[in-house]
């Protein structure tokens, strides 16, 4: 009896210590500077976005906030860094929708985002639109659909990269609205704006914020955006759904997300925090400044919104006929 009251003493006194460990932890966090690791290059509507949340987000957190560049294979290698790291909340990744088209373009990934990542939330969607020419004879998306329908596989749409979500929202853009069109890939936003003023293509479908300044300058023309309602920049400009392809949805977005098995209470925190962030009135001015759409979210929208972005866009990359890569 003596010796079990002995084991029972030195029982209690293990759970004690086990669970100050365990408050001392959750309280302290975070102790040191976190990380953010961007699949792309500085300065694009991504990295600024990161760097707009990040400012307000460390803020709350009382804790300085790192932004990592890291681009390459398609944000492959972002990714790969962040799921393998540490679980302990101090390295995030940036989620974007090449995130969800990976899983459709590429044969293997050294990774299985929907296993390895914990989404946190989202940060925002941006709009994708449907340019032309300003002295193109498309005055409406009505009239470029038109022209298609009466003149098969003569309409040419630019985009940027094959499996970018440019180009997989023209590939979606000819299926919905059921023509036979061409999707041509450019290296690029600028190789795209080239081709479209000098008539090697017709109309061109790309993220709205780096074409803005030319539309509102009149050099090009919005003939609709393809997200659920207007965009606050141009709500001159119907989407397409409002101009009769009514099953095209296409936005891009950003989440945040830190490798899986990061502690529970860690990922509430950090939902929490970026949510607070994001609902700052300075931060949603910057954001939609941008054209950024502020969308903070529950741990349960920003992994649904993987879970179906990743589905939806490899449907599109097989219809589409992309070969994997």
């Amino acid at each position: 009896m003596k010796l079990c009251r002995i084991f029972q003493k030195f029982a209690s006194a293990i759970c004690l210590a086990s669970l100050g460990l365990t408050v001392f932890a959750q309280g302290t966090y975070p102790s040191k500077p976190l990380k953010i690791v961007v699949p792309f290059g500085a300065g694009g509507v991504a990295d600024l976005t990161a760097r707009t949340v990040a400012q307000k987000l460390g803020e709350n957190l009382g804790q300085s906030i790192v932004i990592e560049n890291k681009p390459g294979a398609g944000g492959v290698v972002a990714t790969d860094a962040v799921a393998k790291s540490s679980p302990d909340g101090y390295t995030l990744l940036l989620m974007s929708n090449a995130t969800a088209v990976s899983a459709g373009l590429f044969k293997t990934l050294p990774y299985d985002a929907e296993k390895d990542l914990t989404p946190l939330s989202i940060l925002g969607t941006f709009d994708i639109a449907i340019v032309v020419n300003n002295d193109s004879k498309f005055a409406t998306l009505t009239d470029l659909l038109n022209f298609a329908k009466a003149n098969p596989g003569k309409l040419n749409i630019g985009s940027i990269n094959v499996g970018s979500t440019q180009n997989l929202a023209a590939e979606l853009f000819k299926s919905t609205a059921g023509i036979d069109a061409q999707v041509v890939p450019f290296n690029g936003t600028p190789a795209v704006l080239t081709a479209l003023r000098g008539g090697q293509i017709d109309v061109g479908v790309e993220i709205l914020a780096p074409v803005l300044p030319q539309i509102k300058g009149q050099a090009l023309r919005a003939l609709a955006v393809t997200g659920d309602k207007r965009s606050a920049s141009l709500p001159q400009v119907p989407t397409a759904k409002e101009s009769g392809v009514r099953n095209l949805y296409a936005a891009s977005w950003n989440a945040l997300a830190a490798p899986a098995k990061t502690p529970k209470e860690v990922v509430q925190k950090l939902n929490q925090e970026i949510q607070n962030a994001l609902n700052h009135p300075d931060v949603r001015k910057k954001l939609q400044d941008m054209n950024v759409e502020p969308q903070p979210s529950s741990l349960q929208q920003a992994a649904d919104l993987l879970s179906s972005e990743t589905k939806r866009w490899g449907e599109v990359i097989q219809r589409a006929g992309i070969p994997k890569q």
